[in-house]
């Protein structure tokens, strides 16, 4: 898959009602640690598949798309085993499977490691622009600090990602402090759909509420997405309580050795299923 190949990827997108933007495939397809394939039938797009390399630490899948008049005919078959032929040196890979997609990846060894759900909300116009005391906006002086967390967190270096995000969305990326040290931080990103929020990592939830609130501040009417590990009741019936709702269910897989590398319990959000 090529760059002049991402308007066949948004086409599929938009019949799967999926969020994604092109910036969204250029990661994917500028990056020299990622690439895509493009299935055809007849001439004409009939599948995608992404992935990027984080590292030595494992491989992401992603973009899974299979136009609907073509589901079921084996065209996700065929590019599953292309793009593990692709990264057939990679020991480790993972992805985040809706529950049309799981099937297809248990068939190829992948097993789960644990639930997601996509919350979104409206934001209400009685939203209060008020921001938690010691969050402050991420400059580019932070990124060490940040980058240097993060790749602990998620078990991999995603500082390329994580500095796109900041040039897309410089709004939607926050951190909070105390007495000088990182308690949490949070990227975001422009969507089709919404913005997606995403990751939030943090010590605790009460950090992760303080830093959603700093993205939702101020922006009533806006539509806004994040990705949830269902591990942290609190958390749940916070983001319920300021109107988010539960959209749709994720699994995550991996496949190779286990437990993967990271520490997933201080990620509230992910970057997303495209990106992990």
């Amino acid at each position: 898959m090529h760059l002049e190949d991402i308007p066949a990827g948004m086409h599929l997108c938009r019949l799967s009602r999926w969020n994604q933007v092109e910036d969204d495939w250029r990661v994917f397809l500028d990056s020299p640690e990622g690439g895509g394939l493009l299935a055809e039938r007849d001439g004409i797009p009939a599948g995608t598949v992404a992935f990027l390399r984080y590292g030595r630490s494992f491989s992401w899948l992603s973009m899974m798309l299979v136009h609907p008049d073509a589901r079921g005919g084996g065209i996700g078959t065929q590019l599953m085993d292309a793009v593990l032929e692709a990264l057939a040196g990679e020991t480790c890979m993972r992805l985040d499977a809706t529950p049309l997609g799981e099937p297809l990846y248990r068939r190829f060894g992948f097993q789960g490691e644990y639930e997601l759900a996509r919350a979104t909300v409206t934001v209400p116009s009685a939203c209060a622009e008020l921001y938690p005391e010691n969050a402050r906006p991420i400059g580019t002086g932070d990124f060490a600090e940040v980058f240097a967390r993060d790749r602990d967190v998620f078990g991999a270096d995603r500082s390329r990602l994580l500095s796109s995000f900041h040039r897309r969305a410089p709004d939607l990326a926050w951190t909070l402090r105390r007495g000088g040290a990182i308690l949490g931080y949070c990227f975001g990103r422009p969507g089709y759909l919404y913005r997606q929020i995403g990751p939030v990592v943090a010590e605790n939830a009460g950090v992760a509420r303080d830093l959603v609130s700093c993205c939702l501040a101020g922006q009533p009417g806006a539509k806004f997405a994040l990705d949830v590990p269902r591990r942290a009741p609190d958390w749940m019936a916070w983001l319920e309580s300021v109107g988010f709702a539960v959209e749709r269910p994720f699994l995550r897989m991996c496949r190779g050795p286990a437990p993967c590398p990271g520490r997933s319990a201080h990620e509230f959000a992910i970057a997303g299923p495209e990106f992990g």
